[in-house]
């Protein structure tokens, strides 16, 4: 007799990381779900990466749901009046979108609790990454309580586990564990202002980091950046 494997919600950006942490949880043994969410970013480019990705590593379902953060503003990335900065910058960066996580992360918990899942993935990084108050392993801490707290599975007695494999990894960790669970990098991107064709601008931020992992990891950059 065969045990049904474990469900996980996982989600998909279409980026390096979220494409690693979907390898992951593959390799782990979990039935995976991927979940990718159009926010109102400038580009479809991650989307459309998303679709490639979990084709390529395979998943039980993959859905696109939505929420207008543009709507909200606030941040380069869904506000096309804030310019994306192209140099480093202190503090916590215009290109923080407001409870982008915090969403995200409900989205992914309400369909893990239809599903009867009880393991969500996300890839949130408190190593290489730009910032983001919620990539912190404190937000997710607080998220996971609440998960337990607020859902008809965790009253009763459903435990909720939210995933961070990539939370203490370098971005050079991260591409040489991607790459030996047979990940595609050139499949994602992580442009912040990538264009129609996922072609990467290589100035923003999120370039930078991208860039200097392949580097540090000695694996050649599959990115396509744009002429």
């Amino acid at each position: 007799m065969t045990t049904a494997a474990k469900k996980a919600v996982i989600l998909l950006s279409g980026g390096l990381d979220s494409a690693t942490v979907l390898a992951i949880a593959r390799g782990e043994g979990y039935e995976t779900y991927a979940l990718s969410v159009s926010y109102g970013q400038r580009h479809s480019a991650e989307l459309n990466a998303a679709v490639r990705v979990a084709k390529h590593l395979g998943t039980k379902a993959h859905q696109q749901m939505q929420v207008n953060l543009d709507a909200v503003g606030g941040s380069a990335l869904t506000d096309r009046s804030i310019a994306v900065p192209e140099a480093p910058t202190s503090g916590i960066p215009v290109t923080y979108v407001p409870a982008r996580n915090t969403l995200f992360l409900s989205l992914a918990l309400g369909w893990a609790e239809v599903l009867g899942a009880r393991d969500l993935f996300i890839g949130v990084n408190a190593v290489d990454y730009s910032g983001y108050p919620d990539c912190r392993p404190e937000f997710v801490q607080a998220f996971e309580t609440l998960a337990n707290l607020a859902t008809k599975a965790g009253v009763e007695g459903a435990k909720f586990r939210i995933h961070t494999p990539l939370i203490q990894l370098s971005k050079a960790d991260i591409i040489r564990r991607g790459a030996g669970l047979g990940v595609d990098f050139a499949e994602t991107v992580s442009c912040y202002q990538a264009d129609d064709e996922g072609q990467a601008c290589g100035r923003c931020d999120s370039c930078r980091i991208r860039r200097e992992g392949f580097e540090a990891a000695g694996i050649p950059d599959p990115t396509r950046y744009q002429a």
